[in-house]
C-alpha cells in the first residue's frame, strides 16, 4: 500500500451519481468518465475505485480497499467484518432509507411470510433472505435474481424480496408488500487494519465529518437579522431553530444580531412573522455544510 494514500471505494451503479454529488458538496471533486473504474479526485491523498455496492464490503474486509461506501444491506448480506464509521442517509432518489420487502402478486392468496412455506422466493439478497426465513422456521427455496425481479411472480417465483424507496415499481408490476425485512442506508465502512493506522483513521474520520456536514446542510438555510432589545424575546419565539440562535450585541448597544439555521421549507412562513415581531435587516443565505 502506497504510504500517504487512502484507497476509497465509490459505489458503481445506482448510487454513483448521488455519491459523487455528495462528495462535491463535502469539498471533493470526483471525475468519473468513460469506462474507467479509477476516477480522479482532487485530493492527492486519496485513490478512488468504482466498485459495485454489492461487493464493496468484501473488498474492504479483505483489505483491497481501505474504506468504501455501501449499503448496510450488503454488509449484512456478506456478513462482512468491517468498521462501521458512519451512516449516511442519502440515496439515488431521496434522503431517506430504503427498504427490503417481501412482495407477492396483488391477487395471490399469500398474506404473511408463513403462507410461503415450500414456495420459491426470488431476490438479489439471497443469504440474508435465507437467514430471515430460517429464523422464522419457514422452509422456502431462495433463488438468486439476476435482475428484473419484479416481473418474476407468479410465473418464475411465488414471491420476491426486493429493495424499494417509494414502492412505485412494485405497484406498477401489480405487487403488494406483505413484510418489511429491513431498512437500510448507505454507510462509510473501513478495513479494520487500515482503521488501526493513525493516519488512515484520521483521513477516514475527516471524510466522515465532511460528508455528514454536507448532508446536514441539505434543505437548510442560514438566517441573519437584527432586533431591538425590547423585541428580542418576541422575535426569538418565532425561530424554530436547529439549535438556539446565536445572539450578539450590536456596536453602540443598539440591539442585537441573531444568526440561526432553519429548514428551508419554513422560511417563507417565518420571515413575515419575524418582521411583524420587530426584526430588521433579515438576510437568508445558503449553506454548504453544517457540522453538528
Amino acid at each position: 500500500m502506497t504510504p500517504g494514500k487512502l484507497k476509497l471505494g465509490i459505489p458503481k451503479g445506482s448510487l454513483q451519481d448521488a455519491t459523487i454529488a455528495l462528495f462535491e458538496r463535502a469539498g471533493w471533486r470526483i471525475f468519473a468518465s468513460g469506462r474507467s473504474y479509477f476516477p480522479q479526485i482532487d485530493d492527492v491523498e486519496i485513490e478512488c475505485m468504482l466498485v459495485r455496492a454489492q461487493e464493496m464490503a468484501r473488498y474492504v474486509e479483505h483489505g483491497a480497499l481501505d474504506a468504501g461506501l455501501t449499503g448496510n444491506d450488503w454488509v449484512l448480506e456478506n456478513e462482512s467484518d468491517v468498521e462501521r464509521i458512519t451512516s449516511l442517509t442519502y440515496s439515488k432518489v431521496s434522503r431517506g432509507t430504503v427498504k427490503w420487502v417481501l412482495a407477492v402478486p396483488e391477487d395471490s392468496p399469500f398474506q404473511k411470510p408463513e403462507d410461503l412455506a415450500g414456495k420459491i422466493i426470488a431476490t438479489e439478497l439471497v443469504e440474508f433472505t435465507k437467514r430471515y426465513f430460517a429464523g422464522k422456521n419457514i422452509p422456502v427455496k431462495v433463488e438468486f435474481s439476476w435482475g428484473a425481479t419484479e416481473v418474476k411472480p407468479p410465473t418464475l417465483a411465488d414471491a420476491i424480496v426486493e429493495v424499494t424507496e417509494t414502492g412505485s415499481s412494485l405497484k406498477a408490476n401489480r405487487l403488494r408488500i406483505i413484510e418489511t425485512l429491513m431498512e437500510s442506508e448507505t454507510q462509510l465502512i473501513a478495513n479494520k487494519t487500515a482503521y488501526a493506522d493513525a493516519w488512515k483513521r484520521e483521513k477516514i474520520n475527516n471524510i466522515s465529518l465532511m460528508l455528514n456536514a454536507a448532508i446536514a446542510a441539505q434543505g437548510r438555510v442560514g438566517l441573519m437579522l437584527n432586533v431591538a432589545k425590547e423585541d428580542l424575546e418576541a422575535v426569538s419565539a418565532q425561530l424554530p431553530a436547529l439549535n438556539s440562535p446565536t445572539v450578539s450585541q450590536l456596536s453602540g448597544g443598539n440591539g442585537f444580531a441573531l444568526n440561526t439555521i432553519l429548514d428551508e421549507r419554513v422560511v417563507r412562513e417565518v420571515i413575515p412573522k419575524l418582521k411583524a415581531a420587530g426584526a430588521t435587516g433579515i438576510v437568508e443565505y445558503p449553506l454548504s455544510k453544517v457540522v453538528l
